[in-house]
């Protein structure tokens, strides 16, 4: 954390894009970081005095990603299951099995040093929060190690025992049930202490509905929060077990009828609802639909976008080309996407609005750029974020505070 005593002025922006409803898209602004917190926004001749400054030389402004949807606790790769997918062999979720025997087969300094790895990758490219799920141990052993490598490692950290039913269980139902009672029993309890949120497979290939509901309710009853992959493959219950218990976000989201368009919308009449989290680069990948977000957003639904950082599916740390797809392929304005990328995100980790964590700490808002939040900033070497969608592919991040802390470029001014 930064000295709380230490401000530091951010001028010359030529945009800002600050995600406050009132403070808006801004032009010729600045911005003063004290410690870990946003001080002061506003125009850059009526900027404050600070103990330093860095000028951006009018370049583009806007919060660090809020990538609230990866897998980063994990060993091996893929990479023949994603070539024969290229040449039309369909995505069923398999390959799962794979990535479990190789982090089971890991050491844990082996998995600590591949998400930090990832965890830098993704900061460098402007990621200043993201989340991680355990998954890929499905022991009561291997899901507690991984949720103790991930706590300190990531902003939120969701237990995903209810991935796929592990090789050494039959195929069989009441196999699955005897997992499930694993799952929503001894191994939930084993990792509560160190996750912020429960999440579940539900979808055909992994969980049914009845095994999905036990895990969530028994999570809940925890007092954990919940999430779902749900509606990623075809149609399915997700969306709707999703809205019913409350959960943060449900994800995948790629097939939708009206009526679950209608009822992710309505979560939000009057009080906090379930976000709709987007992740295209995983439907590029698995050339599967792509989720419609665009349909989402005009139903008044609130639209997440995350990378699904995951070594099957979606190895990818790149928020940027996930929101340039968005852009380019899904129908989002430019505007609309970054918001989705920040705030969306930060909405989906229930991060934007001040809370306590569970272990007392005061945890500052994700996501905007206003007096109070977590001074989490990027710099475009481009002077609009619309250059995000404008220049695909490019490397655009020229410099990237976290928590008030200046982690990539950004040198003051002596």
């Amino acid at each position: 954390m930064a000295d709380r005593g230490r401000s530091t002025l951010i001028t010359g922006i030529g945009e800002l894009t600050t995600n406050d409803d009132e403070l808006g898209r801004m032009r010729d602004a600045a911005v003063v970081v004290e410690g870990d917190a946003i001080a002061w926004v506003g125009g850059a001749a009526d900027a404050p005095a600070a103990d330093e400054r860095v000028d951006v030389g009018g370049r583009a402004v806007l919060p660090g990603w809020v990538d609230s949807h990866t897998h980063l606790v994990f060993a091996g790769d893929r990479t023949a299951e994603f070539e024969a997918r290229m040449a039309g062999q369909a995505y069923a979720a398999g390959g799962i099995a794979q990535t479990v025997a190789a982090t089971r087969a890991a050491s844990d300094t082996a998995l600590a040093a591949n998400l930090d790895r990832l965890a830098d990758e993704a900061l460098r490219g402007g990621t200043t929060a993201l989340e991680t799920k355990t998954g890929y141990g499905l022991t009561i052993a291997d899901e507690l190690r991984s949720a103790r490598i991930a706590a300190g490692r990531a902003d939120a950290v969701t237990f995903l025992g209810a991935h796929l039913v592990p090789p050494g269980w039959a195929d069989d139902g009441a196999d699955a049930d005897a997992y499930v009672d694993l799952v929503a029993g001894d191994m939930l309890a084993a990792v509560a202490p160190h996750v912020d949120a429960v999440d579940v497979f539900c979808e055909r290939g992994a969980f049914d509905e009845p095994q999905s509901r036990r895990v969530l309710e028994a999570a809940r009853a925890r007092g954990l929060a919940l999430r779902v992959h749900g509606n990623q493959l075809g149609p399915g219950p997700g969306v709707r077990l999703a809205v019913e218990l409350g959960a943060l976000s449900v994800d995948h989201v790629a097939f939708l009828d009206d009526e679950e368009v209608a009822l992710l919308a309505e979560s939000w009449h009057g009080g906090r609802g379930t976000v709709a989290t987007v992740l295209p680069a995983c439907d590029l990948s698995t050339r599967m639909p792509l989720a419609p977000a665009r349909r989402l957003l005009d139903a008044g639904a609130v639209v997440a976008i995350a990378t699904n950082c995951n070594p099957g599916t979606s190895y990818t740390t790149s928020m940027a080309f996930c929101v340039a797809t968005a852009v380019l392929q899904m129908g989002l304005s430019i505007e609309e996407a970054v918001r989705a990328a920040t705030l969306g995100g930060a909405v989906a980790l229930d991060r934007d609005a001040p809370r306590i964590a569970a272990d007392g700490r005061a945890l500052l808002p994700l996501g905007r750029i206003r007096p109070g939040a977590r001074a989490d900033l990027q710099v475009l070497d481009a002077p609009s974020i619309t250059h995000l969608a404008y220049r695909p592919g490019v490397p655009l991040v020229h410099a990237v505070w976290r928590a008030g802390s200046p982690v990539v470029g950004a040198r003051p001014i002596p």
